[in-house]
């Protein structure tokens, strides 16, 4: 059997880095760890080829050469995986389909024309599909209510990536998240209580890492990599003394829930293995919001106090923040303006907020009917919302671009990363086989000096602040002065995202217009009857 395993394109948006990557010659900055993890469940007797259409389109040899054609994906790459099946079916080629997307909105991809639905977690359905197909079957749906031990795992297949294509590796240690957002699809599909890998098997992971030549960062795509802290700190004790024998070959980033602050123990350990960057979904600085959608995690502490607690331990915060909950009141996009140049968080991920499939949030709203199935949904962050909110939406839309519009303005962004790594404490560790300073690599510095030093108005604050950070500072250099690139993304993102709100929320306000002229047409038409 020979599978052909693609990866759908993302849209540009928020973690795209687009201008970023460009710089430094990279097409994407992550590979497709799920569909790596299905080649790893995959029978060796079958021959696997992977194209990631973010680094690369599928020739026609590839077409020619399968068998089969497995996608995995998100609902924001829906699009390019409807139009893969479209391709695949065209070919006449069998097509399977599995990961979030799927196993969420199964209907949607039948109706696509997908074969087989391998749903759920690949532990369980993958050998059912498996099975399915070497007894000649044509189509089916393989699920799964149990939960897989993912100690069972096996090691992703990072062979088949093309390396030198990706910014970052990423590697997972647990599935789930304790906690109950009202918002929040990973409890939906991972399930509440986090499951964890042993240590010495991701470390078995990052060891094939290693022996492939990768050097520098990898993503612990964890959602919350602390759900399960006693597990963390077993992988985090064993971590650290292989990283050391290494030469500190990777520094990590990862998310977690922002009650990570009040565990020192977990934060010291984790800087002990190198980790110099977390995120922290944040979501909004309004108590009451983050009471309504049951994010309760986020009241226990001052918010304020624990982003600092975190960055002053030596990680850079990465946030989301959202607009939009029930209840909220007006001037919300101004209040996380000033939550995030008070915390100085850099990179600051504001969206208007989504209903996702099958969530706590989509059961209450289908009930009170305010749903809107033709609008946004995808998650990115320039659509609108896909539901009737409680204050106008147009409202929430101005005050979103307004929002994400400043804590982008360059000027502004670029004192706020100067003032986060400014709190930090530098990094314990120093890599002794970094990777080498390419062409590339020279030219994208000079590209930022030129652009930020010296054709912007930003001139004057990035000298200084590079100077300040390269004589208090000098192991934060390098990270501070990638933070400085994301601005090429940031500055040319914000206007996708003005335009895009502005043009949806215009053809919003005409439908909302007709439909109100419609209703308003009848009556119009007895009266004149009347008179």
């Amino acid at each position: 059997m020979q599978v052909l395993l693609v990866y759908p394109r993302f849209p540009q948006s928020f973690w795209s880095f687009d201008k970023a990557m460009e710089l430094v010659g990279r097409k994407a900055v992550l590979p497709p760890l799920g569909l790596i993890t299905v080649a790893g469940i995959l029978p060796d007797r079958w021959q696997l080829k992977l194209v990631d259409c973010n680094i690369r389109d599928v020739s026609e040899a590839e077409w020619d050469w399968a068998d089969l054609v497995i996608l995995s994906g998100m609902i924001v790459q829906k699009d390019d995986m409807h139009a893969h099946i479209a391709e695949a079916k065209r070919r006449q080629k069998p097509v399977a389909v599995g990961g979030p997307y799927p196993t969420s909105l199964p209907q949607e991809l039948e109706a696509a024309g997908a074969d087989f639905l391998v749903l759920d977690e690949g532990e369980l359905t993958l050998p059912m599909f498996v099975e399915a197909v070497e007894r000649g079957d044509t189509s089916g749906t393989f699920r799964s209510e149990i939960k897989p031990d993912v100690t069972e795992t096996p090691v992703p297949r990072y062979d088949l990536l093309e390396l030198e294509a990706y910014d970052n590796m990423s590697v997972q240690f647990s599935r789930g998240c304790p906690y109950q957002c009202e918002f929040c699809d990973i409890i939906v599909l991972y399930g509440r209580k986090p499951r964890t890998k042993e240590p010495q098997q991701l470390i078995g992971e990052l060891e094939c890492l290693y022996d492939l030549g990768w050097r520098g960062p990898v993503f612990m795509v964890d959602d919350n990599f602390i759900g399960n802290k006693r597990n963390v700190k077993r992988l985090l004790r064993e971590l650290q003394p292989w990283m050391q024998a290494k030469g500190f070959p990777f520094h990590f980033s990862t998310e977690a829930s922002v009650d990570l602050a009040n565990d020192d123990e977990l934060m010291e350990l984790m800087m002990e293995c190198n980790f110099s960057s977390v995120f922290l979904g944040i979501e909004t600085p309004d108590a009451e919001s983050l009471s309504l959608t049951k994010k309760f995690q986020n009241t226990r502490d001052p918010l304020l106090g624990a982003v600092k607690r975190i960055n002053e331990t030596g990680m850079r915060v990465m946030a989301g923040f959202i607009i939009g909950f029930d209840g909220e009141k007006a001037g919300a996009g101004d209040r996380i303006v000033e939550f995030v140049e008070q915390t100085a968080i850099p990179t600051a991920m504001v969206s208007m907020l989504q209903v996702l499939p099958n969530t706590a949030l989509m059961t209450r709203l289908k009930k009170e009917g305010r749903l809107v199935e033709d609008m946004g949904g995808s998650g990115n962050q320039n659509n609108l919302m896909n539901f009737i909110p409680t204050r106008p939406i147009e409202d929430i839309a101005r005050e979103y671009v307004s929002a994400f519009y400043k804590l982008y303005d360059p000027l502004q962004y670029l004192n706020r990363v100067y003032r986060h790594f400014m709190s930090m404490a530098e990094p314990r560790h120093v890599a002794s086989n970094r990777g080498k300073t390419t062409p590339k690599i020279v030219k994208a510095a000079m590209t930022i000096l030129w652009r930020q030093g010296v054709v912007r108005s930003t001139r004057w604050a990035f000298w200084h602040h590079l100077f300040n950070i390269y004589r208090h500072k000098p192991r934060l250099l390098v990270n501070y002065l990638v933070s400085c690139a994301l601005l090429e993304h940031f500055v040319e993102y914000r206007e996708i995202v003005r335009r895009d709100i502005e043009q949806q929320l215009q053809a919003y306000l005409q439908r909302q217009q007709q439909l109100a002229q419609e209703q308003e047409e009848p009556v119009a038409v007895g009266s004149a009857r009347q008179s």
